[in-house]
């Protein structure tokens, strides 16, 4: 399915494939995945819940979220986030919408 990946570091988004969570704890480096919701629509921000403690020199923000610090994944969700699907947003939408600290 069809996510979008941010990394903090090079100020990047990019269009990947992801079969599951698996997938996207190996974008993201980390077991420690914790998520919140970017829209309405159900596309979620996945994130490493330690990443402060980590480290990571590059964080981002998107709209009045907290910022996250090193990778993020957009993946839409369904069923309450029991079950993954493509994402919602566009890489457009979101670079109107991400701002990199």
């Amino acid at each position: 399915m069809k996510a979008l990946l941010i990394i903090a570091d090079t100020q990047s988004i990019e269009e990947v494939n992801i079969e599951g969570r698996d997938d996207i704890v190996l974008l993201i480096g980390f077991g420690t995945i914790e998520s919140d919701e970017v829209d309405t629509n159900g596309d979620q921000l996945f994130f490493d819940e330690e990443c402060f403690i980590r480290g990571h020199s590059g964080r981002f923000q998107i709209d009045t979220m907290i910022p996250v610090s090193g990778k993020g994944v957009i993946v839409g969700t369904e069923n309450d986030g029991s079950s993954l699907r493509d994402v919602a947003m566009d890489i457009d939408t979101l670079k109107s919408r991400i701002k990199y600290l």
